[in-house]
């Protein structure tokens, strides 16, 4: 799940600020279910019925400019699935597909463990309590989110890509203005020869594995 929460513009919609919580995947059986692809932690609270969506499409689409209303929110084999107003079978859903959805910000709204992207960039990126590097900027992938990290030091070279993912970045700061990782080895320099060399030493022997009793 990504732990940012995109803003766009108060220009976008009337003066108000709007939320990224959630992106079309796929069409889901016959009656109009659309898979969903979640951006928010509270997505009950989201996807209410009668809750209001702009729509991000491209130009060319039919949907260009226009808004959905959730009809019904359910969870079906694992899966957050959303049903539209107006649309009521599988080619209908089908026209929605990677549909990002941007919901009307509260002014007093605030997602958990979650930060807008301009909070991020420019952090420290703290590992052992030592400074390796700054937040350059996030990219948002389907799968999740990526900070793209500057770092820096000597032997410094090129940005590297870290997942936002809890496991891997279990501490954001804002206050202190850093973040703190935990990084698998190698991921920010190269791994000693011994440590690579103990690796392989680890694996079991092609013929251990092949010999059977």
């Amino acid at each position: 799940m990504s732990r940012t929460t995109d803003v766009v513009s108060k220009d976008r919609n009337q003066g108000k600020n709007q939320l990224r919580v959630g992106r079309l995947v796929k069409a889901h059986g016959l009656k109009g279910a659309l898979k969903l692809e979640l951006y928010t932690d509270n997505p009950e609270r989201r996807f209410v019925m009668g809750a209001e969506f702009t729509l991000q499409v491209p130009e060319a689409s039919p949907w260009h400019g226009k808004s959905v209303k959730v009809r019904e929110y359910r969870v079906m084999n694992g899966n957050p699935v959303v049903f539209f107003e107006d649309i009521e079978d599988r080619e209908g859903a089908e026209g929605l597909v990677r549909a990002i959805l941007w919901i009307d910000q509260d002014a007093d709204e605030d997602e958990d463990d979650a930060w807008y992207d301009h909070q991020l960039v420019g952090l420290d990126v703290v590992r052992d309590e030592t400074v390796i590097g700054k937040v350059a900027r996030v990219e948002h992938m389907p799968a999740q989110d990526l900070l793209i990290v500057r770092p820096t030091g000597a032997g410094a070279d090129g940005d590297v890509m870290i997942p936002f993912v809890k496991a891997i970045v279990p501490a954001v700061d804002i206050a202190a203005g850093r973040v703190i990782v935990t990084p698998p080895a190698g991921l920010f320099e190269e791994l000693p020869d011994a440590v690579t060399e103990a690796a392989d030493e680890s694996k079991p022997d092609a013929e251990d594995d092949a010999a059977v009793d």
